[in-house]
């Protein structure tokens, strides 16, 4: 059928949308979890484990708003391997780089302390950035986006007769 627009760039453009926005919540409990988790009395391994979870969650989504062609699996390898390299380079002690990580943007970008429990944390976030972007753009398929429906001839505009 001539004169349709395709589908599948507006079904891209939506689901990066729909991950930008839920990074933005995801950026919103990260920083309220930093801000107020201590003052709120949660424990340290909840503010601290909590805060890399949800970092990781932020960077599959971060990628999947700027590679919306990739599927899910290579959305997440890509994040993991950012928060593996990410994780890694604090063990990188350069003046500037360090001077860099005492900044708040520093801390929250890039961390200061060298951990592999946070690589476990890591991944546990981008399992559960996966599993929230499934289950999104499962209720926007459904609820949000107009279904496509198969037309008989006359709804279409045939013209034969």
């Amino acid at each position: 059928m001539h004169g349709t627009q395709p589908v599948k760039p507006i079904a891209q453009r939506q689901r990066s949308l729909i991950r930008a926005a839920l990074a933005l919540v995801v950026i919103a409990c990260g920083l309220s979890l930093r801000w107020y988790g201590f003052p709120l009395g949660l424990p340290a391994f909840v503010v601290k484990y909590g805060g890399s979870l949800l970092w990781a969650t932020m960077v599959f989504l971060l990628v999947g708003v700027l590679l919306p062609r990739l599927t899910r699996t290579q959305i997440a390898i890509i994040a993991m391997v950012i928060a593996v390299v990410v994780e890694f380079s604090r063990l990188v002690h350069a003046p500037w780089l360090d001077a860099f990580r005492l900044t708040t943007a520093g801390a929250l970008l890039l961390g200061r302390i060298f951990s592999l429990w946070n690589l476990v944390a890591y991944l546990i976030g981008i399992v559960a950035g996966v599993w929230l972007d499934g289950r999104v753009a499962s209720f926007a398929q459904d609820r949000i986006l107009p279904r496509r429906s198969t037309l008989n001839s006359q709804q279409a505009g045939s013209t034969r007769e």
